[in-house]
């Protein structure tokens, strides 16, 4: 029996309800929770970030300038830095690899608490927390910037980012981000952060999430223990379908890192020619949309320094570099596995 028009309206009222409500589940709300802190780079200023962002870092003594580093997981300092480095609580051997670099960090895990130190004079207490305190620097095979070291000095890492175990950083779990390990306060936490071009806002809050955020559900890991990266997919001149695979916005690079398979690079094995266009979407394949796009060798603020290419038939992967929070700032939502994106104005 064919249903009456006042059915089909209820039918079709409650599906758009249903909508609606999928819709209001799939972006998280921050409006109950009020404990963040706003850490202003100690290099910011107010024209955009033109320069890998520096963030001061702190074991009770004295304060040193570090890179704050969205592309690896884990606080990196060399060991001559830390103070009492021999009689710190160890956790074993421990390695991390830069492979943007191609130098190999390896020291012992010492337990210790530390400070983030903002250019607003700022301060993040962290707990008790796993830091790798290198004696010694090797370097990959062909790595592009490495120089082998015993005893190191002037290294300062703080890795904030996520996903990034199976880069050759098996080690950086979730529980080596300071961001997440910031000492309890008296508010509710939400556990994350939002990175801008002038500084990075700890703890998810109703404050520092409002806008206009375009949010992407990450799927967790194999072993369970992190996020893994966001779904990303690129196209160059505009070729269909664009290749998919997983995005990265790293603050410790200024170049792009780019792996596209042949349909998309064309002709091309190494280097983009200028004039050739790059749309950077996020999202699952199949409901895409784009973030960004920029045309190489433009004068764009979002346009990388340069664009490291790799053409390979099985993965699919975009180092966006800081340059990406000149246009936009970065969520990312540790206790939910969502990262967002705000465009800025």
């Amino acid at each position: 029996m064919r249903p009456d028009l006042p059915t089909l309206a209820l039918t079709f009222l409650a599906s758009l309800a249903f909508t609606a409500a999928a819709s209001a589940q799939a972006t998280p709300s921050y409006e109950a929770f009020n404990e963040g802190r706003f850490l202003r780079y100690l290099n910011a200023h107010k024209d955009g970030i033109d320069a890998v962002p520096r963030i001061g870092l702190s074991f009770g003594e004295r304060t040193i300038r570090a890179v704050i580093d969205s592309g690896s997981t884990g606080v990196v300092v060399a060991a001559r830095s830390v103070p009492n480095f021999g009689q710190l609580q160890s956790i074993g051997n421990g390695q991390l690899t830069y492979t943007s670099s191609g130098r190999i960090m390896r020291g012992r895990w010492v337990i210790t608490r530390l400070t983030l130190v903002g250019q607003n004079g700022e301060r993040l207490d962290t707990e008790p927390m796993p830091v790798l305190a290198v004696t010694r620097v090797d370097c990959l095979r062909n790595a592009r910037n490495c120089t082998p070291r015993s005893s190191p000095r002037n290294i300062a890492m703080v890795g904030i980012g996520f996903g990034r175990e199976g880069d050759r950083q098996n080690q950086s779990t979730p529980d080596k981000n300071p961001l997440l390990r910031v000492a309890p306060g008296d508010g509710r936490r939400r556990q994350g952060y939002v990175l801008t071009r002038e500084g990075v806002h700890v703890g998810l809050t109703g404050a520092n999430t409002r806008g206009d955020f375009r949010f992407v559900k990450l799927d967790r890991q194999p072993d369970g223990r992190d996020w893994a990266g966001i779904p990303a997919c690129i196209a160059l001149n505009g070729r269909t379908p664009p290749a998919c695979g997983s995005m990265l916005m790293d603050t410790g690079v200024s170049a792009m890192f780019m792996t596209v398979p042949p349909d998309q690079a064309g002709a091309v094995t190494r280097t983009l020619p200028d004039g050739t266009n790059v749309s950077v979407r996020i999202g699952a394949p199949e409901n895409s949309s784009e973030l960004y796009q920029f045309t190489v060798g433009s004068t764009s603020p979002l346009a990388p320094d340069g664009i490291h290419l790799r053409v390979s038939p099985t993965r699919v992967f975009v180092n966006t570099s800081y340059r990406l929070l000149n246009g936009f700032d970065v969520l990312y939502d540790a206790d939910g596995g969502y990262a967002a994106f705000r465009r800025r104005h």
